[in-house]
């Protein structure tokens, strides 16, 4: 049972009321001496209570930096040497926010694994004397408590969390490459038992607080206040404050105990821990599920259950030196680094560079309510936009609504929304067949089929009815947003806004625009990506603008692959082992057989020669007979409603015997297989960055991993490009460049960063 628990909570690897207390009147409150010298940390005494604020200054979160770390060592032996102070409650300033985790500058910073073994021994030490302390502390805990801000309160005594969607606890250093490096590795599997550490730490996902009260991982839950003469953020945290002033008194004064009883389950699962035949069986299925997962790709995960195991089979001292070693070899791998990379520039494209648009956005138009523009009506509906969603026809109206209540309803199923908010979120939205109260719209999208003529129809028509300051924004995927433009009288209103389906899992938003789009209009197409929850990259106008643009000629390559006689199975399981979430022919399926040749069609004609490879009448014949791919329920493979594990679509082997093509052996070894894909991607990429297309390395890197699945283990192209050495890229290119001609021809950009191995794109 142990082991199943432990291996079932692998599976998503890829993340009690509290009775209020009397009025707490404060009384006595003195500052500490060292108050005016702080910055991050300030504290005062309410009786014999210290109060310990954690508030970074100009940051909207509080992370463990070195400033931070020396002041709160600093603030605690102040704590300890006081004879007036019993106990200490810890608690941040900012709303939404207990501590986000490490300071990731300070890591980037290390140049060697020892200096950031360092840096987890002494914030181990640190944590231990919080352990250790004969004074009780207790976390009060509001906002996210994430990486070092968990092992911070772990190592207290005991933990207050404030009953909130925003109130969210969780291990996730693997995203970032590495493991918890302050003691969370040997203090969490105690605290809730080995498969639950597990989970937490292998997985990365956030426990929300009523969760982590039933786990263990929280001690008591306080409810969140409403608004009053105060905002209810600022209500609250003075609020958990008293709380928590309240159980650190009844904690020094032994009223309290900070032990929890543990239930049956936990009972059983600690004392088949304790056998050493279970304990070793459960370390071999759990690295069994990570390799599989992984496919080696990822060091983190198999070194996070290597600490554990230790911690566990050899003792707490074994334990943290494990920890911190590991944790300086990880920081810095070339994962790592590319996964770091990737939460910094996902930080900057979650940022409206452009400014504050004049007027905001409030209510939103969408034209066509079909897969895509329904998609866009959830994520709007739900983060309070008040959407109109229009169609020609009832029955296809009909379907968008459904579709927009089901991806709210499957939210409740997972216990994300009540069914109240649900209804709340539905009612934002309204289904219509004309233009009426299109006059009052700021933001008109249209997601209609992918036809200049029948795009340029509906904008002719919604400028008839919008007023001027609306913005009209195509969901397009290849079309050029100058060519729909062209007919309008406001071109300066006209922006791109490419959505990747299925909208309310994807998370990048392409937004693109032409040279007479006004930085006011891209100020509110980020603007309203920013609500909808999404990673945004604003690129230049062109065929196929960016991610299309990366992923055609790559597309092409899988087509001439197939047509070498690689077969489907064997090209996805190279793909995959690649680092690509999706394997390259299942790809094709799941964009759609029909989108692909279109794409390929006119991004064809545009580029030329170096958009060849593969035959088009692959794609022309698959569509003769049906096979659309997934949407069909054929395409290279079969697929069936409820069965997971998809066949070959036989039907296939026919159409590309017809047009086999021959193979070069010099060139088709699983490797060169692997880099034909890779550097075709890569180099238009970087072509992309030089002709100006992109603005930066970094939404090209966000882009290309956010939107197209480029494997995250790798960073994106750019920083591809920089680990694994521009001229190694570049020899690869010449070596097919002979084989196949032009398609390989490197750019000038990346030949120039192979001139110069100082050059890097992200220096």
């Amino acid at each position: 049972m142990v082991a199943s628990r432990a291996v079932g909570c692998l599976s998503r690897f890829t993340p009690s009321r509290m009775l209020r207390c009397p009025g707490y009147i404060c009384r006595n409150f003195t500052k500490s001496s060292a108050l005016l010298t702080r910055t991050h940390i300030n504290y005062g005494v309410k009786g014999d209570v210290a109060v310990i604020r954690i508030n970074s200054p100009n940051s909207k979160v509080n992370t463990l930096g070195q400033e931070l770390h020396s002041e709160f060592i600093e603030v605690m032996n102040e704590v300890w040497s006081s004879n007036q102070i019993r106990s200490a409650v810890l608690i941040s300033s900012k709303p939404g926010c207990f501590i986000a985790g490490a300071d990731l500058n300070m890591l980037t910073a290390c140049t060697t694994p020892q200096e950031v073994t360092q840096i987890s021994q002494e914030a181990q030490k640190m944590f231990e004397k919080v352990e250790k302390s004969t004074k009780p502390i207790v976390a009060a805990i509001n906002g996210s408590c994430l990486g070092g801000g968990l092992e911070l309160a772990i190592s207290c005594q005991y933990r207050i969390a404030t009953k909130d969607k925003k109130t969210v606890l969780g291990s996730p250093e693997v995203l970032l490459g590495i493991l918890p490096g302050a003691g969370g590795t040997q203090r969490l599997p105690k605290m809730v038992g080995v498969p639950a550490a597990f989970d937490m730490m292998l997985t990365g996902r956030g426990i929300r607080a009523d969760r982590a009260k039933k786990m263990g991982l929280v001690d008591q839950l306080v409810d969140p206040l409403g608004p009053g003469i105060k905002p209810p953020e600022e209500r609250t945290i003075e609020y958990l404050e008293e709380v928590a002033i309240t159980f650190a008194k009844g904690l020094a004064d032994k009223k309290i105990s900070p032990k929890r009883g543990k239930g049956l389950v936990e009972k059983l699962t600690s004392y088949a821990m304790s056998i050493p035949f279970v304990r070793q069986q459960i370390y071999k299925k759990v690295e069994e599920k990570v390799r599989k997962q992984t496919k080696g790709l990822y060091p983190a995960p198999l070194k996070i259950i290597d600490v554990v195991k230790t911690g566990i089979e050899q003792g707490s001292d074994a334990g943290y030196l494990s920890e911190s070693q590991k944790f300086g070899e990880l920081a810095m791998t070339k994962e790592s680094k590319a996964l770091m990379g990737l939460y910094r520039g996902q930080t900057l494209c979650k940022k409206n560079k452009f400014g504050a648009p004049q007027k905001e956005v409030k209510q939103l138009a969408i034209l066509g309510a079909g897969l895509m523009g329904a998609g866009i009506a959830q994520v709007s509906v739900d983060k309070g936009l008040q959407t109109t969603l229009k169609d020609a026809t009832l029955a296809a109206l009909g379907r968008g609504q459904q579709q927009v209540f089901k991806g709210l309803n499957d939210k409740v199923k997972k216990k994300a929304l009540t069914s109240f908010e649900r209804d709340a979120f539905f009612s934002n939205l309204t289904g219509q067949l004309d233009y009426q109260g299109f006059e009052k719209a700021d933001m008109v999208i249209e997601a209609v089929f992918e036809d200049l003529s029948l795009k340029h129809k509906v904008l002719k028509e919604v400028e008839a009815v919008i007023p001027d300051h609306c913005v009209f924004a195509s969901n397009t995927s290849a079309l050029p947003i100058n060519e729909i433009a062209a007919i309008s009288k406001r071109p300066e209103k006209v922006i791109g806004m490419h959505y990747f389906s299925p909208v309310d899992k994807m998370q990048l938003l392409e937004i693109i625009t032409t040279p007479k789009t006004s930085k006011d209009t891209t100020a509110s197409a980020v603007e309203v990506g920013l609500k909808q929850g999404k990673v945004i990259i604003v690129v230049k106008d062109g065929p196929g603008f960016y991610t299309t643009r990366c992923l055609a000629p790559m597309m092409s390559e899988v087509i001439r692959i197939l047509q070498e006689g690689v077969g489907p199975k064997k090209l996805d399981s190279l793909t995959t082992s690649f680092g690509f979430p999706v394997g390259a022919a299942t790809l094709v399926d799941e964009v759609g057989v029909d989108v692909a040749k279109h794409v390929a069609e006119n991004l064809g004609k545009v580029f030329g020669e170096r958009f060849a490879g593969g035959s088009l009448e692959v794609l022309k014949q698959m569509i003769s007979k049906g096979f659309l791919g997934r949407k069909s329920g054929k395409g290279f493979y079969i697929y069936q409603e409820g069965v997971k594990n998809k066949n070959l679509n036989s039907d296939i082997d026919s159409i590309l015997a017809g047009l086999k093509m021959p193979s070069q052996p010099d060139v088709s070894s699983d490797e060169d297989i692997q880099y034909r894909l890779v550097t075709r991607f890569v180099n238009e990429a970087v072509l992309c960055l030089q002709e100006g297309v992109l603005a930066t390395p970094t939404e090209g890197d966000i882009g290309a991993v956010f939107g197209l699945g480029f494997p995250p283990c790798l960073g994106g192209p750019f920083c591809f490009v920089d680990l694994c050495g521009a001229q190694k890229i570049v020899d690869r290119l010449r070596k097919y460049e002979a084989a196949y001609g032009k398609q390989f021809t490197p750019c000038q950009l990346l030949m120039d960063h192979a001139s110069s191995p100082n050059k890097k794109f992200y220096q």
